[in-house]
């Protein structure tokens, strides 16, 4: 089994609305003994709430939100609702923070982030002297906290940001533990993203960030439309701006306005990596060698057009795939 800093986890890609739909997941990496599970922003039950069920559950394993909207809560909750989670699952935890789109920005605050670059800075920053147990008194642009967290015991928390493009990755070398990425080819990772976050981490002084990645899979199989499973999988970011704008940086034609055109780009250029379950171990490798250091195995094309057992099936088949190929 690989370490913990080079596995193969799960990102669950939907926003729950019962525990059974993730728990599956969530214990087939207990049984395994490794690898992260990983949540997005959940709109139904809430991601940390979702975590601390599965604790609740005896579910003993590392967890990440990949990632969970900055907008929705202050720095401060942020810092709580990680050290939270960990306390409770006593194992360490990637607090992943993404700034959302624009629109989801302005429906919840006043205007969009006028930087929002610098908006994650303060974001981060005040998340990380709270967590460290420092008394903070800080008034930025975006946000501004007088106060420190209440003593408590807890594993590690690392502080993760959404990364996309060039700017994002600087700014995650400088503040961030955790780079998480979606949808990102491995080469664009390794030409673009990966010496970007190695130019913030060597600016700030400071060790560059892990890479963790969520890659869209799908067993190839008979009767299985492998561009509808991709459709039906990341049509929802093949509808927006920032995610199809880094895809034609990194070569994949994809435009908001056609996500079908999208998702046929994606399977034509690996980014839907798909094949034999042994196939896909392989061309996972890709990643790894492109920086990566944590892949999360994401099936929402299979759960979306098939379901969940259908999706846990590829997953199974894949990680024993990846024990024959790594031993």
């Amino acid at each position: 089994m690989t370490s913990m800093e080079h596995s193969t986890g799960i990102v669950c890609p939907l926003m729950v609305a019962d525990i059974g739909q993730v728990l599956p997941m969530a214990r087939l990496l207990q049984q395994r003994g490794a690898g992260r599970l990983w949540l997005g922003q959940s709109l139904r039950v809430e991601t940390h709430q979702v975590f601390a069920a599965l604790t609740g559950m005896g579910v003993r394993i590392s967890m990440g939100s990949g990632v969970a909207l900055a907008p929705l809560r202050h720095p401060y909750d942020a810092a709580m609702q990680a050290r939270s989670v960990a306390a409770l699952s006593g194992m360490p935890y990637v607090a992943g923070i993404g700034p959302a789109a624009p629109e989801f920005q302005r429906s919840l605050r006043k205007d969009s982030y006028a930087a929002p670059l610098a908006a994650m800075r303060e974001y981060v920053s005040i998340m990380r002297r709270l967590l460290s147990g420092e008394s903070v008194d800080f008034a930025g642009d975006h946000y501004q906290v007088r106060g420190r967290l209440v003593s408590q015991s807890h594993p590690g928390v690392e502080l993760g940001l959404g990364v996309l493009r060039p700017r994002m990755a600087r700014l995650a070398g400088a503040v961030a533990d955790v780079a998480v990425t979606w949808m990102t080819p491995a080469h664009y990772l390794a030409d673009t993203l990966v010496p970007a976050l190695t130019e913030g981490a060597t600016d700030a002084d400071r060790p560059r960030p892990r890479v963790a990645t969520m890659v869209h899979v799908a067993v190839a199989r008979p009767g299985r439309d492998i561009r509808r499973t991709a459709l039906a999988g990341a049509g929802a970011h093949l509808g927006a701006a920032h995610y199809t704008d880094m895809l034609r940086r990194a070569g994949v034609e994809a435009w908001p306005d056609d996500p079908a055109a999208g998702a046929d780009a994606l399977v034509k250029s690996g980014v839907f990596v798909s094949g034999s379950a042994d196939d896909i171990a392989r061309d996972l490798d890709a990643y790894r060698r492109s920086g990566v250091d944590e892949i999360a195995l994401n099936p929402a094309g299979v759960i979306q057009s098939e379901g969940l057992g259908a999706a846990m099936t590829d997953l199974e088949e894949i990680f024993a795939a990846l024990d024959r190929l790594h031993g």
